[in-house]
């Protein structure tokens, strides 16, 4: 029997489950080394206000809806518009990025941001707000998101050296789930004592710390790119140059799948809280806060290992946890049994999703990064309002706990599928390991296999 097709390669045994820890404990005094850089510091910190900020409008936004329409679909609507811009627009705005200074282009998204924030606060606390101005502030958030998503992905490799780049990316992942910890509970406790208003408030005050930091950066001005071509051939170009690499086509793929079955639990929590759990909001900031803790360890485990060698083992080990770990939430009505299985459940999401995109910063191109991370952006990002809205309108027939079974079962095939393909995708890989001097490391002990090379 081949071992590369055999079952006992796809889980692994215990062997295969050691891939999900560090090789010693040791590699944990390597989580923190990238904020040794100036900028990355200043980034990270304004990212640790900004980003509390930025979950209390997410739960805040939810719980709003849902109060107002006590519907599931309407809950998606709104994700499915804060969302659907980064898959339409996203391919477009990437190009931008690959073009001009992307520091000034953050700071401009930044501040939009905080505009929108501002406008949800001013109508909520005023007693005007609708459903629709929920709807249309949303798509504004979503189309200021196209630009900045690949924007922010693209800008890493101007804040740490090359070698600390996959640790600046976990490190940063870390910030965004040690932020939900705190932002979903904080937010869950202020909309029942003070109202969603609140949360928009705070949450628009918070850009300001980003901003600031953007600011004081001294980041060396990256050369605007003479304009040769036209935009729509700048988008084709980088469509054909995702389409014909196989590791990254391969990679992006899977992410999307993740996105489609497995972010939509985010969308769908709160009707989970109420209809199945029969919770309120500080529930809901506690499952949410149980996601948190399993990304932030997630993010951490990942900013302790010191190279990008078997990531992708680590990638597809995720995805299948991830969908017995879904499909398991589908038959819970204990709200302290779902609050356990959202640790492993926060842990597998982060630490596929993450460490996808590490691999895809790796493999791509200085001059195509930007719209590469366009890609990643309309995968992870994008196609999540789609799965939303697909599910949402599956659920009205079926019911919400097998909508969450039906994504736990197809995120664990997805990752099966990508297990049959990653002896190919890992020999393509493999040149540019070699071209960037990453294989080098091999040489060094830190892997002697090819099997651990992606």
């Amino acid at each position: 029997m081949n071992k590369d097709r055999s079952g006992y390669r796809f889980l692994g045994g215990w062997r295969g489950l050691r891939e999900l820890l560090p090789n010693n404990l040791g590699a944990f005094t390597q989580v923190f080394v990238s904020l040794k850089s100036y900028n990355f510091r200043l980034y990270f910190g304004g990212q640790c206000i900004s980003l509390i900020g930025t979950w209390m409008q997410q739960i805040a936004m939810s719980w709003l809806v849902f109060r107002l329409t006590g519907s599931v679909l309407l809950l998606a609507t709104v994700t499915f518009m804060a969302q659907i811009p980064i898959l339409v627009a996203t391919p477009y705005m990437s190009v931008f990025v690959d073009r001009f200074d992307r520091r000034k282009l953050l700071v401009l998204t930044q501040s939009l941001s905080m505009v929108q924030a501002l406008l949800m606060a001013l109508l909520t606390l005023t007693g005007l707000i609708q459903v629709w101005h929920i709807l249309i502030l949303s798509l504004l958030i979503g189309l200021i998101n196209a630009l900045d998503n690949p924007t922010r992905q693209s800008f890493y490799p101007s804040l740490v050296p090359k070698d600390k780049l996959s640790n600046a990316i976990a490190l940063n992942s870390a910030v965004i789930n040690g932020s939900r910890l705190i932002g979903p509970a904080v937010g869950g406790v202020l909309i029942g004592l003070l109202g969603e208003g609140i949360c928009f408030l705070l949450n628009g005050i918070s850009y300001i710390a980003v901003i600031i930091a953007l600011l004081m950066m001294r980041v060396t001005p990256r050369r605007e790119s003479a304009v040769k071509q036209k935009v729509w051939e700048d988008m084709r170009d980088g469509f054909r140059y995702v389409a014909g690499n196989i590791p990254i086509r391969t990679l992006l793929l899977l992410m999307s799948a993740i996105s489609f079955f497995g972010l939509p639990l985010m969308t769908f929590i709160p009707a989970y809280v109420k209809t199945i759990l029969h919770g309120g909001s500080e529930m809901l900031g506690l499952l949410l806060s149980c996601i948190g803790v399993g990304s932030f360890i997630a993010a951490l485990y990942l900013a302790a290992r010191k190279s990008v060698l078997g990531l992708g083992k680590v990638v597809m080990l995720s995805g299948a946890l991830l969908g017995i770990g879904l499909s398991m939430m589908s038959f819970v009505t204990v709200p302290w049994v779902a609050a356990v299985l959202c640790l492993p459940v926060g842990f597998t999401i982060i630490a596929a999703v993450a460490s996808i995109n590490t691999l895809l910063q790796t493999l791509s191109g200085e001059d195509k990064r930007g719209r590469v991370m366009g890609y990643m952006a309309m995968s992870f990002t994008g196609m999540a309002p789609v799965g939303s809205m697909v599910l949402g309108a599956i659920e009205k027939w079926i019911g919400l706990q097998m909508i969450i079974l039906l994504s736990g079962i197809c995120c664990f095939v997805a990752a099966l599928v990508f297990e049959y393909y990653r002896p190919l995708v890992r020999r393509y890989a493999r040149p540019v390991y070699i071209e960037k001097g990453i294989i080098k490391e091999i040489a060094m002990g830190i892997d002697s296999t090819e099997e651990q090379q992606f």
